[in-house]
């Protein structure tokens, strides 16, 4: 608990709720005032801007092979950018590399190994190594910072989690899609692909002519917004963890041509066939 919001801040509230979150309201069916939500972390800010429109989000993770849900927001006690507690029955733990462990009756024993005949253990001290990346703080409410496999490790020995990075940068009005890379390099960097309609209002409102976003990527007061936004995201992290460099590229990441997957993940090797060139040509200059 804290003092609450602001005089300034529940001003500012009541001016958008007619003119914005009424609308997310209304496009959730106008009386929704719940939301659970799962498959990938939501983040603080996309959490806090929902609960500033009066809707709450219970945040859970879990996986197939935990049978659902193995932790989840508590109801009384909402923490924004963590994905809660663990369910009655359910335990967990963070390994020594960061990655978040569970144990308990509905974690499934391992898998059917036919040419074994029978279950192959996952693993043999009870607890199922997830794949995921996380921490625990002190109150015990878990928060997932990336996928273990998409891991970067720099030239300089620096580990450093893709995710918190990429999803503050797509969440920026401007930007489509965003992928950080720098596994094996001397910095950071990353790959950016430009929104549509975005740009299209972003032009409208600095007067420039309608030209198509992919000939726009060279535009310096463009790139001048595109650093601020990197500039606020490499908050997030430490320096050596912070993006150094980056490129527009003239395309979007699609499903078509082979980048996302259908739940729109971002197919990396693929992305980093594709636009060799222009990684390159971040860490040529």
């Amino acid at each position: 608990s804290g003092p609450g919001p602001s005089r300034a801040l529940k001003t500012a509230r009541a001016f958008y709720d007619p003119l914005l979150y009424r609308r997310i309201r209304g496009a959730l069916g106008g009386r929704v005032r719940y939301v659970i939500c799962g498959g990938s972390p939501l983040g603080r800010r996309l959490a806090a801007f929902y609960a500033g429109a009066g809707i709450e989000i219970f945040e859970g993770y879990g996986l197939t092979e935990s049978t659902g849900a193995a932790t989840v927001t508590p109801p009384l006690k909402p923490r924004l950018g963590t994905v809660g507690w663990p369910l009655p029955g359910t335990k967990v733990r963070i390994a020594a590399d960061g990655e978040v462990l569970l144990s308990g009756g509905q974690v499934f024993r391992g898998y059917w190994d036919p040419h074994a005949g029978g279950v192959v253990p996952a693993t043999p001290d009870g607890w199922f190594p997830t794949g995921d990346i996380g921490r625990l703080d002190d109150e015990g409410y878990l928060t997932i910072t990336g996928r273990k496999k998409e891991i970067l490790i720099t030239a300089g020995g620096k580990n450093v989690a893709p995710a918190p990075l990429e999803n503050w940068l797509r969440s920026h009005p401007l930007i489509s899609q965003c992928m950080v890379i720098g596994d094996g390099r001397p910095y950071v960097s990353a790959l950016i692909t430009l929104d549509p309609e975005g740009i299209t209002h972003w032009r409208q409102m600095n007067g420039k002519h309608p030209v198509p976003p992919e000939l726009l990527v060279g535009d310096e007061e463009l790139n001048a917004v595109l650093q601020r936004a990197v500039d606020e995201a490499n908050k997030l992290v430490s320096r050596p963890e912070s993006i150094r460099r980056f490129v527009v590229l003239p395309v979007d990441f699609t499903e078509e041509a082979g980048h996302l997957t259908p739940s729109m993940k971002l197919r990396r090797l693929a992305v980093m066939r594709d636009f060799a060139a222009e990684v390159e040509e971040l860490y040529a200059r």
